[in-house]
């Protein structure tokens, strides 16, 4: 029943948007919500020396921007909230993709002025593949912006997702008076401050100020057409991820955090069933076991310390219990765990599924591994892995350091901050990333961690489609279609372009190339 009851409190969620676009401000926000900071940093805290809680790392300091997907842990109204905080950078990494296989829902914040971002719909298309319930907010309404219908109109389009408002504005910009909040029946009045007034909507009547104020009985019009042609709400919907529940508001005034965080924390749903070797996992089965989904080395510099992040998937985890590695069949000891606000941890004693707990790695656990307890010994299928776009070929600037520079690059690839490719036959070192500013933590880490400088030169944006061994013929490969391989030794292309790529399948129709996002794709709708 313990499990039970506890399992039936945690949200555990992701915050997905294009830079800029307010998420880590919006993370602030929910942390003072959870008592935990006194005063919320604004990422771009250079000059007030304040920084985002969310961001650690020396380079996020640096250029304002979170690289690495942090983890929150804190109670709120009862429940145990586990939220992660994505890199929102154009050129986040496979840890952004990662990150969406260990939460239960996601919120994706929408810049009121700009709408739909190139960055928003790609991490959306890996929602949309896991089935993950989205709850969107729609920031910045005290700007001047586009007009909600228009912006709920690019999400039905763009996402192919229905949208349902929970919350509807009146006015934006220097006119905005607040949102009507559906759900609770009441208006939120927004006076330009910090504080939030509920009006319930049978109580209107009583505030002329508002009732008689154009830009208000404009609203009030729009919220008609709303009940009249709008989509009509469905939970089914949303928790299949068909529909999703639209707010507005401003997380920097802030204004409508607190409506939309109340309600989606009441909406959103509790760990789910998981698929495994075994067939399906339940979170309340008595047995603990989760999957390691993040690997992050040296967290704190005086330790050169490697943490396994962990989602529990099923049963209660105690410090100190013995679990096994199903992969290797090993049992190790888990004498230290730990919980997260960003870079300050604490040790954690017990946690439920749904939580994200922290475990020394002594250099044992990859990206994906599965650890239990008792007699079970299955492995979560849950972490597909994500073609890169580009490719570098990567080599120690000082030819004496490279045994640091090997043990650099095999950690870095086992933590899953790039990829890692051979050439076919030779020496040469290729490193595969999904965005640029995957180099430039790889290259700021193996000069600050493992003291080693890297010559990087580009190979382009490459298409990679992986072969089968027995369909290797190294005589039709060349420097415009280089054959590769992965860190697994399984054959791979890299193609030029578009063009490369047909005209190869023209000339050699009897090779089976595979793509690897397609066979994501089909995985998750077909298994």
């Amino acid at each position: 029943m313990e499990i039970q009851e506890e399992m039936k409190k945690r949200r555990t969620f992701a915050i997905i948007s294009h830079p800029d676009a307010g998420k880590t401000t919006m993370t602030e926000k929910m942390l003072l919500f959870g008592n935990l900071i006194r005063s919320a940093g604004t990422v771009k805290g250079k000059k007030s020396g304040k920084f985002a809680t969310s961001d650690w790392m020396e380079i996020e300091k640096q250029r304002g921007i979170s690289v690495t997907s942090s983890v929150m842990n804190f109670p709120y109204k009862g429940y145990q909230v586990n939220i992660l905080d994505t890199p929102g950078h154009e050129d986040f990494s496979e840890d952004t993709y990662r990150t969406l296989t260990a939460v239960d829902s996601v919120v994706m914040i929408i810049d009121a002025t700009k709408g739909i971002e190139a960055q928003t719909l790609k991490l959306f298309k890996v929602c949309k593949m896991r089935g993950i319930p989205i709850f969107t907010f729609i920031n910045k309404m005290d700007r001047e912006s586009r007009d909600p219908f228009e912006l709920m109109e690019e999400i039905e389009e763009t996402l192919n997702i229905e949208t349902y408002p929970m919350t509807w504005p009146a006015g934006m910009g220097k006119r905005f008076l607040g949102v009507f909040d559906r759900n609770n029946e009441k208006f939120v009045h927004f006076s330009g401050n910090e504080e939030e007034t509920y009006i319930p909507y049978d109580q209107l009547d009583q505030h002329p100020e508002l009732t008689e104020n154009a830009t208000f009985q404009e609203a009030q019009e729009e919220m008609e057409l709303l009940v009249e042609a709008g989509d009509n709400f469905s939970m089914d919907k949303v928790m299949k991820g068909d529909q999703t529940p639209v707010f507005f508001g401003s997380a920097l005034a802030p204004f409508g955090v607190e409506t939309f965080f109340n309600t989606f924390i009441d909406m959103a749903p509790e760990p789910a069933p998981r698929k495994s070797t075994e067939g399906v996992v339940s979170p309340d089965h008595e047995e603990f076991s989760g999957f390691i989904f993040k690997i992050q080395a040296n967290m704190n510099p005086q330790h050169r310390d490697r943490i396994a992040f962990v989602r529990i998937c099923s049963g209660k985890f105690e410090r100190g219990m013995n679990v096994t590695l199903s992969r290797t069949g090993k049992t190790f000891k888990l004498a230290q765990s730990q919980q997260f606000v960003a870079s300050s941890r604490g040790t954690v004693e017990e946690g439920y599924a749904g939580d994200i707990i922290g475990i020394y790695d002594p250099n044992v656990y990859r990206i994906g591994d599965t650890i239990v307890t008792g007699k079970s010994n299955f492995e979560y299928d849950e972490l597909p892995q994500f073609p890169p776009e580009l490719f570098k070929k990567v080599t120690a600037k000082n030819v004496m350091k490279s045994k640091q520079f090997k043990k650099g690059l095999e950690q870095l690839v086992q933590e899953g901050a790039i990829q890692l490719f051979k050439r076919y036959r030779f020496e040469d070192y290729i490193i595969g990333a999904v965005g640029e500013l995957q180099y430039e933590v790889f290259e700021y880490r193996m000069k600050n961690e493992y003291n080693v400088e890297v010559e990087l030169t580009s190979i382009g944006e490459r298409l990679p489609r992986w072969l089968r061994q027995d369909q290797v013929d190294e005589s039709l490969f060349d420097e415009r279609n280089m054959l590769v391989q992965d860190r697994e030794g399984n054959p791979l292309v890299l193609f030029k372009n578009d063009f490369s790529l047909r005209w190869f399948t023209d000339k050699n129709p009897d090779i089976e190339l595979t793509d690897l996002f397609e066979v994501n794709q089909y995985n998750q709708t077909f298994e």
